[in-house]
């Protein structure tokens, strides 16, 4: 069934072309009077053209096992049309109706990319059967199924050595900024817990609840007064994002600064009360340390202790752009 939202009036009008708001045989049946020219995918053996699907056959949903849980809501293993995914049903907030449907439909903004370093949906909706959906759900995404592991996980679960990965793993979470920059979607909440990384050992960016499309003609966004920005990570959030001012790209680059000190030191990036910590971003730029840590002698430790104070310097102006940022990571990665 086709959400009962209207989608059209929810979601940026670049979205409208790629949407099957129709009732089909698969997810992703094309579309045969559509001159689209988008990525060809295959769904249980059938050829398919729609990058994203308002519909989800839950009757093809099989196997379903629990697979983790957080302030979201939850996520499910499954298997569907005999592609192994993930489910994921999104929680409303009591106190905050307005605030969950922005995070349901901020999950849509990248829906219609393609790439190798970011999660890719298969379909989402807010019509669930009973048996699946319940009062503290408003929809659910489906989403392909990466693995079981995070980056969180691996820096602070781990016991294996992160040296010989922990570039490799920035680089792809770099190129998946440069691809959502370059469609002008910011994720405005990334950190370890929000990559996964596959069997493959490939890093891909997900949950983008917090996410916003910004205006093509635009390179920053001022929200409207009757919206307000959802989620984010105190210890990851840029500081123009704690005093309320312009979103941009670069807001994401400070994210990742922090996330790559993790992959580097695997510590934790502040201790302390979480007001004091996001006063001190702000009013006396608190960040990570890096001067006294060991990691950041050598010569390699060294240009990326510069990086790093580029990707989170206090002015989003100094910050590289994230298609600034591969190629240096390339360059740090082949000294060793």
């Amino acid at each position: 069934m086709p959400s009962p939202i209207p989608v059209t009036r929810l979601l940026p009008k670049d979205f409208y072309p790629f949407l099957d708001l129709e009732t089909c045989s698969s997810p992703l049946t094309r579309n045969p009077g559509s001159t689209l020219q988008v990525p060809v995918q295959r769904l249980h053996g059938k050829v398919a053209s729609r990058l994203w699907s308002t519909v989800i056959h839950w009757k093809e949903l099989r196997s379903v096992q629990p697979a983790g849980s957080g302030g979201f809501g939850s996520v499910y293993k499954a298997d569907y049309f005999g592609e192994t995914v993930a489910l994921k049903k999104v929680k409303k907030c009591t106190k905050n109706k307005l605030a969950s449907r922005q995070s349901f439909w901020a999950e849509l903004n990248a829906a219609h990319l393609r790439h190798e370093n970011v999660v890719r949906v298969i379909a989402a909706t807010t019509c669930m059967p009973a048996d699946f959906g319940d009062d503290s759900s408003i929809g659910a995404v489906l989403m392909e199924f990466v693995g079981d592991r995070n980056l969180q996980q691996i820096i602070y679960g781990g016991c294996d050595p992160l040296e010989d990965r922990c570039l490799r793993y920035a680089t792809d979470i770099a190129r998946g900024l440069r691809f959502l920059h370059s469609h002008s979607v910011l994720h405005l909440d990334i950190k370890p817990a929000n990559v996964l990384v596959s069997g493959e050992d490939v890093c891909k960016i997900v949950d983008f609840g917090s996410s916003l499309k910004l205006d093509h003609r635009c390179e920053v966004s001022c929200l409207s007064p009757h919206l307000s920005h959802v989620g984010g990570t105190y210890t990851h959030r840029a500081p123009e994002l704690l005093k309320g001012e312009g979103l941009s790209p670069k807001a994401d680059i400070f994210s990742f600064g922090i996330t790559l000190w993790q992959l580097i030191t695997r510590e934790h990036p502040y201790t302390g009360d979480r007001q004091h910590v996001l006063y001190a971003v702000v009013a006396h730029n608190l960040r990570p340390s890096v001067q006294e840590h060991p990691v950041f002698q050598s010569e390699q430790g060294r240009q990326c202790r510069t990086l790093l104070g580029r990707c989170w310097s206090g002015d989003g102006r100094c910050r590289p752009t994230a298609q600034e940022l591969v190629p240096q990571l390339e360059q740090i990665s082949s000294q060793t």
